[in-house]
Formats: structure tokens, sequence, C-alpha cells
């Protein structure tokens, strides 16, 4: 039975939660001073590394290098891995030579062991080793004291390890006021038998820093009964001056330096209402970081679960732009730099250096260690409605209508927490929603779904059947004690099931079967909330780190937990359907790797114009780690928008790869229809044009699913070589073809809108007016503008016919719209499956090229081994930047040829074509004469 004062801080907790009106209280955040590992590894100063490499030590085989290291001041001896990867990667691992225990090694996160390539030597002295890594003249160069590791590419510096001397590696140890014969013990550990020599002189061990074996904050105390185990490495980058990644920071695309501050903050939280533009960590994590110059890309995934902080700095920070061209005019030798340091709490060294040297070498590269992003339903990728939260089955009844009747379309209606039998998952709430698959049904009668929150705080009730079970089975995480972990949540105490076991997880996703989630059809999906995990008693409002995972302590796994509570629930939801259905899971909490199995959204935002801003950022920062499948909350998850805002945030949203409109239970309702006819209106148009977008949008995501390149992407992805595009974040593209500028600054009459590629010609979508690229363009808005351009040299079929949801627009016709730059041919293609189902992993699809060269239109199968027939055709053929043709012939694939109807607007050079008609799976050419 909980005490008083627990019970009194839980409502104080929960009052903090649901009010609206508060900001972030950083009070309950750590900063680096205040995390003793990270304050004494920051403390570090550089060019004074202990490390040496003890080359008598190494080994070669065909596939590895193993070197010792050695601390000269402690004399503890590390173990050094090299493998070269297929692919361009080189990995890099670092061990204790012999630990006291195992340390944590991240499991899971790579979709396999990653396969080697040979690596030979080159030459060797006593300074150092020479290792070629294979293509382009690229090397490993070793050197011993002190250790560093640069990876050259002919006579360039690619990347250098440990070029400031900032390695470190806290060795596990036993703590000295133990007894004496521990003390013995940890001596035996120590010294090599083979060099006795090598006795600890003057050890640093001896010397116990605040918050080696615990430290407290607030009034949490966190023991560390395995003393100070963190790690440490610096990453020099030579002339770069872009870095982008490591989300999730509500933070500008491009990285900024930390040298004046906290470093930037990887800890999975549950942070309520994020400030926006600084390192604090927020809900998910991922240690992934891109370098880029217009020469190459370069990437960093640092494997390590544990609490990471990541520093930046660089030679050319604060420069001026004046600076920089005295620099220039006074032939200033000095090369651009990016220095990165990465400080873990625990585990081990673990890096995977892609050395590109493109982007989308890069993102392949990283796909291949981790995986794609899943391949969502198609209806996943239309609009979805939610609030915290729909009140009963009636409200949902009449939301659901309200679209209807005001001829907007949406595919999926959410519940929150509220819908639950007092907090318990799995379970509803017996009184609102008395009869859920009534409920369910009347959607799939519309062809529309659900999606209902599960999320991994289970209620502590003897009369909940998912907490008995759990607890039977053992499956909680446990306190330091060895009895079951218990925090606060939504439903007051709570446990916590330990999903790092993967019997838990394959218990927890047979819990998603028809007969076990009652209530429960094929149209329900679902939504891991609170995952990182949040705990609204325990340190930074989540989990305690000396909290216990079977033999790992918290602290080792912390940013997985999300990742595994997403993957069992996807998983789940594979299993009901006999793994024919693909599953729709969001989830808050994440880590690398959760692109396989589903998406993510930017959490609890505000109804505010800085935070429409900063979803751009956000998104694009997680495209390029691999989570393509993002978005923000429209309108701002706290406080009330502005009509002007919440028409802006939905044009915005409208063209994110995750469009969900999303708002705090104290928050005036605000469904569409709720601010007048003409912004309903304007909402309307927004959310259409979505939906006509649908075909490319899953064009977009099968490409994603099937090779790893980003959806929404930054712009100095597609041009590489612009230092105009490299810190852009106010626009973006989705794929290659459609450049978005959304209006996101508040009483906005213009933007001005950067259109990239000097060969390049753009179309506005709207006006289908042609503009060149390598310009800033000014574009005047009104409330109804959507800045958005079609590269030409490009084809994107749509489907212009939008019904009340993406099922219902299955078998509507195709109209293809070819944008032409007199430079290259036009080129698209066209992506049709099922939209629901992994028959496609079965051959069974339509994939499909469309050219336009030479005045000939045609389309060709681009899969002759698939199998799958459409009811859809093509009904029009809108050509931007054409000539008057006198004639146009269509020629079908059995030969056939007919005349057809054709209109042309000379004044702004469009042909279109009406009526051809033809399937939309078969080969077929359009000849203009």
């Amino acid at each position: 039975m909980a005490s008083f004062t627990e019970r009194m801080a839980f409502v104080l907790v929960m009052a903090l939660c649901l009010s609206g009106a508060l900001a972030v209280d950083r009070g309950n955040f750590k900063t680096c001073d205040q995390s003793a590992f990270c304050k004494r590894q920051r403390a570090l100063k550089p060019g004074e590394s202990p490390y040496r490499a003890l080359l008598e030590t190494m080994e070669l085989t065909n596939t590895r290098l193993t070197l010792q290291l050695i601390n000269d001041n402690n004399k503890v001896r590390l173990l050094l891995e090299l493998y070269r990867l297929q692919g361009n990667i080189t990995r890099v691992k670092i061990n204790e030579l012999k630990p006291l225990k195992p340390r944590f090694e991240v499991p899971d996160v790579l979709v396999r062991e990653p396969p080697t390539e040979p690596l030979s030597l080159l030459s060797q002295d006593e300074n150092g080793v020479v290792l070629s890594l294979g293509a382009e003249s690229q090397r490993v160069i070793v050197s011993a004291r002190p250790f560093r590791l640069d990876i050259m590419e002919g006579r360039d510096v690619l990347m250098s390890l440990n070029s400031r001397g900032l390695l470190a590696f806290e060795h596990l140890r036993m703590r000295k006021d133990t007894s004496q014969a521990d003390s013995e013990a940890e001596k035996k550990e120590e010294v090599d038998p083979a060099n006795p020599a090598e006795q600890t002189t003057k050890d640093e061990d001896d010397k116990d820093e605040d918050g080696m074996w615990e430290e407290t904050f607030k009034s949490h105390t966190d023991g560390k009964p395995n003393g100070p185990s963190a790690i440490s490495l610096d990453f020099s980058l030579p002339g770069v001056e872009h870095v982008y990644g490591i989300p999730e920071h509500a933070e500008t695309l491009r990285l900024k330096t930390t040298d004046n501050g906290d470093p930037y903050r990887l800890y999975n939280l549950d942070v309520f209402q994020y400030e926006l533009f600084n390192p604090m960590a927020l809900y998910g994590a991922v240690p992934v970081m891109l370098a880029h110059n217009s020469q190459r890309t370069t990437g960093i995934f640092w494997l390590n679960a544990a609490e990471t902080w990541v520093d930046i700095s660089s030679n050319t920070a604060g420069k001026t732009v004046f600076g920089k061209m005295l620099d220039y005019v006074q032939g200033s030798s000095e090369t651009p730099q990016t220095d990165v340091r990465w400080i873990s709490e625990s585990g081990i060294i673990d890096v995977f250096i892609m050395l590109g040297p493109t982007p989308k070498d890069v993102f392949s590269q990283y796909a291949s260690l981790t995986g794609t992003q899943s391949f969502p339903p198609l209806s996943s990728l239309a609009y979805h409605q939610c609030r915290w939260n729909y009140n009963d089955q009636e409200d949902v009844k009449l939301v659901d209508a309200g679209f209807d009747e005001h001829d907007i379309p949406y595919d999926f209606i959410w519940l929150d927490i509220e819908h639950t039998d007092g907090k318990r998952y799995f379970t509803w709430d017996p009184h609102k929603f008395a009869t859920p698959k009534e409920m369910l049904q009347g959607i799939m009668d519309k062809k529309r779904k659900m999606v209902a929150i599960v999320d991994p705080h289970i209620k502590v009730d003897s009369n909940y059947k998912i907490h008995n079970e759990i607890r039977s089975r053992g499956f909680y995480i446990k306190n330091k004690d060895g009895g079951d972990y218990e925090g606060w949540c939504w439903p007051g105490s709570a446990g916590y099931p330990d999903f790092t076991c993967a019997d838990m997880r394959s218990w927890w996703a047979s819990m998603f079967a028809y007969d076990q989630y009652g209530g429960s059809m094929e149209n329900l999906y679902t939504w891991n909330d609170m995952n990182e995990p949040s705990v609204f008693n325990g340190p930074e409002v989540t989990m305690h780190k000396d909290a216990m995972h079977g033999a790992w302590e918290h602290r080792d796994v912390h940013n997985l937990y999300g990742f595994y509570v997403q993957m069992a629930t996807a998983e789940g939801l594979i299993q009901r359907s006999g793994g024919v259905e693909r599953p729709f899971v969001l989830t808050r909490a994440f880590f690398a790797g959760s692109q396989r199995y589903g998406a993510v959204w930017t959490g609890d935002n505000a109804a505010e114009w800085d935070h429409l801003k900063i979803s751009i950022p956000m998104c694009l920062s997680l495209g390029l780690v691999g989570i393509s499948f993002c978005g923000a909350d429209v309108g701002g998850f706290f406080k009330s928008p502005s009509s002007e805002l919440l028409v802006r945030w939905y044009q915005t949203g409208a063209y994110q790869p995750f469009f969900r409109a999303h708002a705090h239970l104290d928050t005036p309702r605000r469904e569409p229809w709720l601010f007048g006819p003409e912004n309903t209106a304007l909402i309307r148009e927004a959310v259409r044009q979505r939906y006509t977008l649908l075909p490319y949008w899953y064009l977009q995501f099968y490409q994603a699913h099937c090779t790893g390149q980003p959806v929404m992407r930054p712009l100095w992805v597609e041009y590489p070589q612009d230092p105009a595009t490299f810190a852009i974040d106010d626009e973006f593209l989705i794929g290659t073809d459609l450049l978005v500028h959304p209006v996101t600054e508040e009483g906005a009459r213009g933007v001005t809108a950067y259109l990239p590629g000097k060969n390049e010609v753009w179309f506005d979508v709207n006006t289908f007016q042609k503009h060149n690229g390598a310009q800033n363009l000014y574009i005047p808005v009104t409330m109804s503008s959507i800045p958005v351009f079609q590269r030409g040299g490009s084809i994107i079929p749509r489907k212009l016919r939008v019904r009340r949801s993406s099922t219902c627009m299955e078998h509507d016709p195709y109209t293809l719209f070819v944008a032409l730059n007199p430079q290259r041919t036009a080129e698209g293609e066209l992506y049709i499956d099922d939209g629901h189902t992994f028959n496609y992993e079965k051959k069974e699809f339509i994939h499909r090229k469309l050219f336009f060269a030479n005045n000939i239109l045609s389309s060709i199968n681009l899969a002759p081994d698939a199998k799958f027939s459409t009811q859809s055709w093509i009904e029009r053929v809108i050509i931007l930047g054409a000539s008057k043709p006198s004639k146009v012939t269509l020629q079908t694939a059995d030969g056939q040829e007919s005349q057809l109807e054709f209109e042309f607007d000379s004044s702004m050079s469009v042909l279109t074509l009406r009526k051809p008609g033809m399937n939309a799976g078969e080969d077929w050419k359009v000849m203009l004469q």
C-alpha cells in the first residue's frame, strides 16, 4: 500500500502533467555537470592521451586486426578490434582485455553480423602499421604512441580517431574500501602476469571522485555496484564544417558546436513541453552522425545504448562571414575541421565508420547495418485524427460523421489512454466503450481504421490479467534488491515489463491475438507511448539506473527500451493475422533500428509557431538516420492554436511523412470544421492534396524500404556539391522530385525558397509556372498557399478523385504529371500492390518506369517476374513545359494505335491529354507529333 506521502507526490506529478500552461522544468533533467561521468570525462584535457598501442601484440587475420592498447597511467590493457566491412564501412571495437565481468554489448539492433572483407598489411615499423581498406586507395594508419587511428584516401585524411587524445575507458574494478582481499583480487586482475613490471605506479583508481560509486540527483541516489564504467572517444573530421543527425533534439538540422554549453545528450526521456534550440535529451536516441562537405559524406554510428553525450567543436565556429572571406583573401591555409567526442556511461566502444562517399552511399551503408524503414500500409500514409481523448463511442461516431459532412477525408481515428478500463491496457472502459467491436465495425464499413494506445507501464492490480501473467512469469524488471520494480505512471503504481527479454516480447506479442485482446479487430492498430520508459516518480522522470534486466543494469540498456516495446508490438500485430498483414505501430521512444518497426512522432510539442518550424528539421534529422516515417502533432499538443497557425500546420503536415492531428486533454476541441467555413475549406484542401499524392508517397516508402534512402530529405542530399543547401532546414524534398517550402511565419505575405540545381527547372504545382534552379525565389503567399515545386525531368502519378479514405480510392484512375527539362529525359515510377499485406514479398506488385524522351511518353515494366493486376487506369496526362503537337497517338501493348484528344495552353506551355484510358499495369506509348 502506498504511503500518504507517495500518494500526494503522485497527485502533484499528475497535476503537473495535466497542466498545459507550464513549460519544461529544466531542473528535472541533468546537465553534463550534474552527470558524474560526463563531468569527469569532459574534464580530460586534449593532447594528454595515456594510451599507446602494443604493436608486438598485433594479430592480423584475413578479416580482423586485433591489437592491445595500454593505459600508461594505470597499466590496464584494452583490446582493439578493427574490421573492414562490406560496402565501405570500417568497424572499430575497444573493450577491456580482461574485464572483471562482461561489459554490455548491444544486441538485436544490427540486422545481422556484418559481413567482412579482407584486410591486408601494407607496412609496419616501430611507430605503427598501415592497412589497406581496398577500394580507392583507402587505408588505415594505426599510430602507436600515443595510440591514434587515421583513415586515409590517397593523401587525404577522411577521419581520425583519438587524434585529440580523448580516448577514455574506465575499467571495471572493486571498490577500494570493501576489504583487503578485494584489493588484492583487483591487483591480480590489473597486473598482466606476463609483464610483472607493469605495476600500477600512481594508480588513478585510488582517487575516488564524486559520483564514481554512487551519485545523487534531487532526491534520487544511484548506486553503482560496478563502479565507474564510462567510455569516450574523439573523432576529427578534416575539411568538414557541417554535421547532422544524433536525434532526437528540438534543434536546427545542422548541429551546433557545444564548446560554450552542454553536449548533445542521448538519453530517452519523457520531457514535458520541451524547449527548442537546446541539446537536452528528448524521447528517442539514434547515435548516428553524418558529416558532409562538397567533396564527401561520411557517417559515424556509435553503437551504445547507455546515456551518451556528444560534444562538437569546430575551428571555424564563431567566425563571421567577413572573417572567412578575410581568410580566403589572405590565403589562410587553415583547413576547416569539426571534432566530435562521444561519451557513454557504460558498455564498450563499438563504432561503425561509414565512408560514403555520397550521401546515398552512407544511407545504404547504415541500412546494411540496422535495416530499412518498414513498408507501411498505404492507409497509414493518409490522414490521422487523434485527441486525448475522444470521450466515448458516440463521440467517435460523431467525429467520424463530421468528416463526411464536411467532405474531408481521413483514414484513422485514434483513442488515447482514457478509452481503457482504469488505464489497464488491452481493455476498454466498460461504460464509455462498452461495445468496441460495434464501433470498429462501423468504422470498417466506411473503409476506415482505428489506433488505440497500449503503453508499457502495467497497473499493479491482482484483478488485472495482464499484470498477473507478467508477475507470475517473472517478466517484470527487477529493482536492485531483486523484487519487481514499481514506479508511478498513469494507472498509479505500475510495473514495467522487461522487453529486453525475448520470452517477454513473445508473450507480449501474443496478447494482440483477437482472442486475447478482447474487442479488437483487424482494423485496430497500436500506439506505444511513454516507453522511454516514463516513471513519474523516478529520477529524471524515468527508471532508476540500478534496476535490473536479468544480468544487466538499466543503465546499460536504457535507450533500447522503447525500441524493444515497438518491436514486440509490431510482431504482435503481424502474428494476429497469421503473418499476412503489415502492422502499423507508432512509438515515442526509439533507437537505431527502430525504423524496422513503424513510425515515430516528435512528442509533446506546443501550439506555437516555432514548434511548427522545428518540426521540419526534427523530421529531416530522423530521416538522415533511417527513420523516414516521422511527423509532428498537427496543431501542437499543448495549448490552443490560432486558426492561422492551425491552417499552416495542416498545410505543413500534409507534406510530412506521418500526418496526424493530436491535442491535449485540456485544450478546446479542434476538429477541422470548428474554425469557420473559410478555415475548414483551407484545411480540406491541404488534406485533399495529401490524398492526391498518395501514389507518390507510397512509391517513396517502397523505395525507402528497399534502399534505405530517406523519404523526406534535406536539399543537400540531392545537391551535395552546392554549399547553399547545407544549412537549409525550412524547406525539403520528398524523394527527388517534389520540393516543399511550407509557410511557417505568422502573418506571412511571402516566402523566399531556394530552388537548387544550376541546370534544373522547377514547376509550381499549382500555377505550372516554370522557374530556373540555383536561385532564391520570392513567392507571394495567401492563406491558401502551400509552395510546392515539381522538378523538371520528373513524372509524378497522382489520384485526383479524392474520396473519404484511401481504401475507397484503391481502383481509381491516375493522372500523370510530366515536368519537362530540355536537358534531360523525364522519368518517374509507378508502384502498385494491395496496399496492406506482405504479398509484395512474393512478387505480387506492379512496378513500372515512366519515360518521356524524344516526344514519346512510355511505360515499361520494371519487374517482369512480378504478378499483380489493377483496375486503375490512366485518365489524364498533364505535360508541363511542352510544345504544341499536331497530333497525339496512343500505342497499347497489343500494337493498337488511336488518336488522343488534347488541349494546349500556350501561355503556360501546358499540354493536357484527356482520357487515354490505358491500364496502369500495362505497357503503352504516347507519341507526340
